[in-house]
């Protein structure tokens, strides 16, 4: 299994631009890659789901077993030619501090070599120290070559080949110099989500042109083709394929420029269960189709509210849809969707209205990274009482929530709604700020659809 995994010396060195150009470069060679991340993340999954032209999977200790990881990765890795794990900060950095969850960890967890992306720049000898430090605080961490980011010029480049070479025996297989065209747009969840921008198609083949200029290709598959086999056996639960017998439920699932935060491998789990998704567009599509179940995921509904508000047509179907009844289940942009309104730059716009709150946009976090959640007893699918990981990242606030609604989860660590609980239970209808992801500790796809059959046979019914 031919794969390699790109870190950095900290966080917002490149190294996602680096992995993206990366995805694009071997594709053009006709390699097909299999992307990975690290940790909880949806922006940057979708730049490298792009860029390979393949669903890019997340891989989390907070979330998953070390066994689950190992299962997920050697199953999606079927049919690929070389796998790419991008991670997320440094190296070393995560939760706790024996490092037991870091970037590290997961290559030692995977046998993958390294390759460290470094933001050199206004670096000239110091770099040196830099890279035998990354090198000898874990032996077991293998560090096969560095990518050198953000150089001024060759001049630069000339100087940190130089040092590099001198005092270390790391390989330098590639020097990636500032240029604008390696720059994706910022927001403040991270990258700009590729599936709002019109160019990014153009920008993702223009990263992969550079990469290929700057980083040495050939040395990036030999490495990656010397990465030690995993003896782990695949759990053939895992393995399971799509039921080819016709689907008994159908999904509607929100996915256009406002909506587009959803973990393929839930999505796939989904279709192994016998369910049907058909993909919504709440900014143009006028009605809802027939369905036996909504999810509206995270997303930025807050750069879309005016057209959102336009499409007066489909929230009112929307809202008569979750009071009838329709089993719904919204994470974080989803819950602002269903409010009343979202203000945001001393502008409000009418959404839903199906929860009885106003949604406010503010300049800072107002919930961010790791989170465990209870079951209530409230709960409309709960079929375990363990507690759920989760993870949640948003700038707004619910504001003047009705005292009457009712939660699916207490808030052990997070902010959730309030600081102490999560999702907001209406009719059929869950709204949290939580992302939940399908996982051995929180099976949540299964309960959902467990409880849309139950909707459908007249056996559950919220009024």
């Amino acid at each position: 299994m031919s794969h390699i995994f790109i870190s950095a010396a900290h966080k917002s060195s490149g190294k996602t631009t680096v992995s993206i150009g990366l995805c694009r470069a071997l594709t053009d060679r006709g390699k097909v890659v299999q992307p990975f991340k690290k940790g909880p993340d949806y922006i940057d999954p979708k730049w490298l789901s792009a860029a390979a032209e393949r669903d890019c999977y997340n891989l989390d200790f907070y979330t998953m077993q070390h066994s689950e990881i190992i299962d997920k990765f050697q199953f999606y890795n079927r049919g690929a030619d070389i796998s790419l794990i991008e991670g997320n900060k440094g190296l070393y950095d995560g939760l706790d501090l024996d490092g037991k969850n870091s970037n590290a960890a997961l290559a030692k967890l995977l046998h993958s070599p390294v390759i460290l992306v470094i933001d050199a720049r206004g670096m000239t000898r110091g770099i040196a120290p830099l890279i035998l430090g990354y090198q000898n605080f874990d032996p077991d961490v293998k560090i096969a070559g560095v990518v050198l980011n953000q150089l001024g010029g060759s001049r630069h480049e000339t100087k940190l080949r130089s040092v590099i070479e001198y005092y270390t025996d790391i390989s330098v297989i590639g020097a990636v110099h500032r240029k604008t065209e390696l720059e994706i747009k910022e927001r403040h969840l991270g990258l700009m989500p590729s599936n709002e921008s019109d160019i990014a198609s153009k920008q993702i083949n223009q990263l992969g042109k550079l990469i290929a200029e700057q980083v040495d290709i050939d040395t990036i598959i030999n490495i990656a083709s010397g990465a030690k086999e995993l003896s782990h056996k695949v759990n053939p639960s895992v393995q399971a394929e799509i039921p080819l017998s016709t689907p008994t439920l159908k999904l509607g699932i929100a996915t256009d420029s406002a909506f587009g935060f959803y973990y393929p491998d839930d999505l796939y789990r989904f279709k192994q269960l016998g369910v049907e998704i058909i993909n919504i567009n709440l900014l143009t599509d006028n009605e809802l189709p027939e369905l036996d179940g909504l999810f509206i995921g995270g997303g930025f509904p807050e750069t879309q509210m005016q057209a959102l508000e336009k499409n007066k047509t489909m929230r009112n179907n929307v809202k008569i849809a979750i009071n009838n009844g329709l089993p719904c289940y919204a994470e974080c942009g989803g819950l602002m969707y269903l409010s009343e309104s979202i203000s945001w730059k001393d502008q409000t716009f009418k959404m839903v209205g199906a929860i009885s709150a106003q949604i406010k946009m503010h300049k800072k976090p107002q919930g961010r990274g790791y989170i465990q959640l209870e079951h209530t007893n409230k709960q409309l699918w709960t079929i375990s009482k363990q507690q759920i990981s989760a993870h949640e990242f948003h700038y707004s606030s619910v504001e003047t929530l009705s005292d009457s609604y009712q939660y699916a989860y207490k808030v052990k660590r997070g902010s959730g709604i309030d600081g102490v609980h999560d999702g907001i239970i209406y009719k059929n209808t869950i709204a949290c700020y939580a992302h939940l992801i399908n996982s051995r500790q929180s099976p949540w796809v299964e309960q959902f659809v467990n409880f849309m059959h139950q909707c459908k046979n007249n056996e559950v019914r919220k009024i």
